[in-house]
């Protein structure tokens, strides 16, 4: 795809969990914007999102274990070889097309290694985003901030990185835990990192896995704090035999 001068293969991963409603308008509007491939992971929905994806023009892969963090890592393993950036969105419709664009802009520039969308730092629709996703995001920020000096607000997925950058730090978690543990590499590695004010939407389709209700928000918080710990004394331990 093409951004003003600057010119590279942009692969965009879509996790996808019964989101029919959204998954059709969101991939057509991608390609019609110069993207060169959606990849959308489907975690074996029980409605039409793998046939209207396909019909969109996605590359679609299934992904039978469930898990964000293998849907993930799938939707790489089946992106174009010649990807120089994969970008990362949610299926459900939150995440606007030109915001991702406005993320990927960055890293396609060379401006950037890796670059996230900040929905605190944007405009966002009435209940688009909950209580306790503004709270995880800047929490998670301000830890990291504290353990490697980079500034974030958001653990959003709506995300770009280099394929190089992305080989290099060596992602591993398979759960919720991805899009934090991401953020921890990239900072701990000293990567360039920007963060950009993008728009936030209410879903159109699909219902939260994470956020719609306390009892799916308790165990996900309680993977991300796991995950700070865990990657945090990882990556202090792997620094120090350096």
């Amino acid at each position: 795809m093409r951004i003003g001068s600057a010119e590279a293969v942009v692969s965009v991963i879509i996790p996808c969990l019964n989101e029919e409603a959204a998954i059709g308008s969101l991939v057509r509007e991608l390609l019609s914007l110069g993207v060169d491939e959606a990849v959308v992971v489907d975690g074996r929905s029980a409605d039409r999102t793998v046939e209207t994806a396909r019909a969109a023009g996605a590359k679609v892969v299934i992904e039978t274990m469930r898990g964000y963090g293998r849907a993930c890592a799938a939707g790489i393993a089946a992106a174009r070889g010649d990807a120089a950036i994969v970008a990362f969105m949610d299926g459900d419709g939150s995440d606007s097309p030109s915001g991702l664009l406005d993320v990927i802009g960055p890293v396609l520039r060379g401006e950037a290694d890796f670059a996230i969308g900040s929905r605190l730092r944007g405009r966002r629709e009435p209940g688009s985003l909950s209580l306790q996703q503004a709270i995880g995001g800047q929490l998670a920020g301000v830890l990291i901030r504290l353990a490697y000096g980079a500034r974030f607000t958001d653990m959003s997925p709506c995300r770009a990185i280099t394929r190089s950058a992305l080989g290099s730090i060596g992602m591993q978690e398979k759960t919720y835990g991805w899009n934090l543990e991401m953020q921890m590499r990239v900072a701990a590695a000293r990567m360039r990192v920007i963060e950009i004010p993008i728009s936030c939407r209410q879903r159109r389709g699909g219902v939260s896995k994470v956020s719609g209700n306390l009892s799916a928000v308790l165990p996900a918080a309680a993977v991300l704090i796991r995950t700070f710990l865990r990657l945090f004394l990882t990556l202090r331990r792997a620094q120090a035999f350096k």
